[in-house]
């Protein structure tokens, strides 16, 4: 925060900055392109670095990769969010290309999406697959949003959950191959999306929760949270400072971890467990629960179909990813042959972009809900005291032994004595 102090001398007045930047380009706002910019250094005062992310918009470049090293020069005003400060209508000069090879194949496999894939299908899949949403049009992104569905196309946990479960499925010789492999495609993916703040978070849980997997010992829920909170705020600070992403991930997380878990507990027995379309509505019921008070607070509307809508598209999700992406490995090396072998991919996309916008035109899909800050912190307070009573509800069921199972643990000579 005290680097960040720097920037309030800066506010509104002309700057050229030097930094790398952190997205690709799009066109926005009065045919500007737009990207984010960071590492960024200002060339006025011996090569200061200026701490944070910023948002740029200005002319002089027809595209801008990400990696690339570009000049801005514009004026500077601070903002609020996961950006520290803009620049808009800045004289754009790039100096430098992305010589990464991860940006170059990313660049390729978008390019390959494109040409296997009509649009919206194209756009939704990139989301899909590497929470690219700035392609999407603004239709379809708020059609996601009113339904509760726009968590699908930005990279979480979700997306990291899928490979690694997709890693153990695969009949590999050993654990420790299992581990690297998975380590792996976690790495790259981490590396091709971007650190933001969701993505470093569920990257962090999937490597604490394999190296606990690989010697055979389990991480309590809480103790995983507050933990994989420490080391993200450690990463990044803005993280904690300014980030709404950042504790909606982890409220999020502690809907699907803990609070899902508690109820199925508490209305479900041991042998009648819900099946994988009820868990996915017991952990969107849970995560809404524990993100609906913050959401409130900031956007004042809260989805009440989301439901229905994730019940409908989030078991495909996997599928989806899949398909999308065997059709844009063929847009990039089978051209000739991508319509084909895209057409799986086409029909799943549609279906899921269609349900979307069937239930978006659903007349009060979303209802205008304002919390104070006040009202927030009562809301969390009586979620928490109802979570908390049923834990101990539940632990009180468990600690009491019927006598078949006093038998089986102490064996019939001393079940006589007890």
């Amino acid at each position: 925060m005290e680097k960040a102090s720097a920037l309030q001398n800066l506010n509104g007045q002309k700057v050229v900055v030097t930094g790398t930047a952190r997205t690709d380009s799009i066109y926005g706002q009065n045919s500007q392109i737009e990207f984010d910019l960071g590492n960024i250094i200002l060339e006025e005062s011996s090569n200061q670095p200026l701490a944070g992310r910023f948002k740029i918009g200005g002319f002089g470049e027809p595209m801008v990769y990400r990696g690339d090293i570009v000049q801005v020069e514009g004026k500077l005003f601070l903002t609020r969010g996961s950006r520290q400060a803009r620049i808009t209508y800045a004289k754009l000069d790039r100096v430098g290309a992305s010589t990464f090879w991860l940006d170059s194949l990313r660049r390729h496999y978008a390019t390959g999406m494109y040409n296997a894939l009509p649009e919206p299908a194209a756009s939704f899949g990139l989301g899909l697959l590497i929470g690219q949403r700035s392609t999407l049009p603004q239709d379809v992104v708020n059609q996601l949003a009113l339904v509760g569905l726009v968590h699908i196309v930005a990279v979480s946990g979700y997306n990291v959950t899928i490979l690694s479960r997709a890693v153990a499925r695969l009949r590999l010789p050993s654990k420790f191959q299992k581990l690297v492999l998975s380590l792996l495609l976690i790495g790259m993916f981490v590396l091709v999306t971007g650190f933001s703040a969701s993505i470093v978070r569920a990257a962090l849980v999937s490597l604490l929760s394999l190296w606990a997997w690989y010697y055979g010992r389990k991480l309590k829920p809480l103790l995983l949270i507050l933990l994989v909170a420490a080391l993200t705020g450690l990463f990044n600070p803005f993280y904690v400072w300014s980030d709404i992403g950042w504790y909606l991930s982890f409220l999020a997380f502690a809907g699907v971890l803990i609070v899902a878990p508690l109820i199925v507990k508490r209305f479900f027995s041991a042998k009648r467990k819900p099946k994988m379309l009820g868990m996915v509505l017991i952990e969107t019921v849970s995560a809404q629960l524990m993100t609906m008070p913050l959401i409130a607070m900031i956007f004042g509307q809260v989805s009440i179909i989301s439901i229905l809508a994730n019940a409908l598209v989030v078991p495909l999700v996997p599928v989806a990813m899949l398909l999308a992406a065997i059709a844009a490995a063929a847009g990039v090396w089978l051209t000739a042959f991508a319509g084909w072998l895209a057409w799986p991919a086409k029909l799943l996309l549609t279906y899921m972009l269609d349900v979307t916008q069937l239930l978006s035109t659903v007349p009060a899909a979303a209802i205008s809900i304002t919390f104070s800050v006040a009202g927030m912190v009562i809301c969390y307070g009586v979620l928490g005291i109802v979570f908390i009573a049923m834990y101990r509800r539940g632990k009180a069921k468990t600690d009491i032994l019927t006598p078949k199972q006093a038998k089986a643990a102490t064996g019939q000579a001393d079940y006589q004595k007890l």
